[in-house]
């Protein structure tokens, strides 16, 4: 397996309120929608259900990241559609009453010799989705 982090990032909001909204993801769909055209045009075409990430590739098609893992300081999600295992998760860590860390990791079972090819691309992915989960946090 193949870990990429991205970044751990400050989210205004406290840690409960980050987890709650990970109890049913319909919740970050609303703060999906609520985003300026021009955002929300960045993020692609990404729809929440209660437990499930669902996400339109021009390469895959449909890529389902469904919940596996769900507690107050991390959500981990494993997708379908996949031809390897890919399990991305978000870690939250309380910093005071009012702010937490948010820090994404991706895990994928690739072959060590492609690393070097797609690993560029994984950590963009992270990044990409670190900075959309802060986002509907604001």
């Amino acid at each position: 397996m193949a870990t990429y982090k991205a970044k751990p990032i400050k989210v205004s909001r406290p840690a409960e309120f980050i987890a709650d909204q990970f109890s049913d993801l319909t919740r970050l769909q609303g703060a999906l929608d609520n985003l300026p055209a021009e955002e929300r045009a960045k993020v692609g075409d990404v729809a929440f259900t209660t437990d499930s990430i669902v996400m339109q590739t021009q390469q895959v098609g449909e890529i389902r990241f469904q919940v596996t893992e769900r507690t107050p300081g991390r959500v981990a999600f494993q997708a379908g559609g996949l031809p390897m295992p890919v399990i991305i998760a978000v870690d939250m860590k309380p910093q005071d009453a009012e702010s937490t860390e948010v820090e994404a990791s991706l895990d994928i079972d690739i072959p060590a010799v492609l690393r070097p090819m797609v690993g560029g691309t994984m950590q963009k992915a992270v990044d990409q989705f670190a900075a959309l989960i802060a986002k509907l946090n604001q």
